[in-house]
């Protein structure tokens, strides 16, 4: 089995370190990096499957780093925060990340949550039937998305939500519900992926996000995606 490479971005050397041999210790191959800059090109010559990036980087910073890695690669982005500040958290989120963890963090935490991401695989459909929701068609088998015949590029975390309200057309899911279904997170979530993900996700296939028409909000409950 192939081991997973996995991207630290921090420029603490110490913290960095500590990561380092913890990881190791899973068994995963580890690359680092001490600034953005840096990250882009040892990603660029060496792409990872997980990316950690510590969102206080001198230089180039956590939030313009993983914009530039979420440009031209869908790998799991867990942001590295020392707060856990809403603006902070959401900045990140909208910045392409799939995920946040706030110092100082349990490393058993982390790793549960990396193994989470590495899990995730994209969805099988029903026998390759294309599933339509308006002007979308979704093939969850070929991980493709398209909006009036035009492909939709979307992230593994927002093909993976899409996929579960499709094939489950109507139905109401709570945010508790896609984390663990989306995430795989059963106790350690934080509604706000899910929140932003679905901000994200509209952006996308909402011919206006603002008043979308698809995938709609059931106001105490949580979401759903309707013809």
């Amino acid at each position: 089995m192939a081991t997973s490479r996995i991207l630290i971005v921090e420029d603490d050397r110490r913290i960095r370190t500590s990561l380092r041999l913890a990881l190791e210790d899973e068994g995963y191959d580890i690359a680092e990096a001490a600034s953005g800059e840096e990250a882009l090109e040892v990603f660029g010559s060496s792409p990872a499957e997980v990316v950690l990036i510590d969102l206080m980087l001198p230089g180039m910073d956590g939030f313009e780093c993983c914009r530039q890695i979420r440009a031209v690669s869908d790998a799991p982005i867990v942001m590295v925060t020392a707060r856990s500040d809403t603006r902070d958290v959401v900045a990140g989120l909208e910045a392409g990340a799939d995920d946040y963890v706030t110092k100082p963090f349990v490393t058993k935490e982390l790793c549960a949550r990396i193994r989470a991401l590495l899990r995730r695989s994209r969805p099988a459909g029903t026998l390759g039937v294309p599933i339509r929701c308006g002007e979308l068609e979704i093939l969850s088998e070929e991980g493709v998305v398209r909006r009036a015949r035009q492909e939709v590029h979307l992230t593994r975390t927002e093909f993976r939500l899409l996929c579960e309200l499709a094939e489950n057309m109507g139905k109401v899911f709570s945010r508790e519900q896609l984390l663990d279904k989306v995430w795989g997170y059963d106790y350690f979530g934080d509604g706000r992926l899910v929140d932003v993900h679905v901000r994200r996700l509209r952006t996308k296939i909402e011919a206006d996000p603002a008043a979308p028409e698809h995938l709609l909000t059931v106001r105490g409950l949580g979401y759903k995606l309707v013809p």
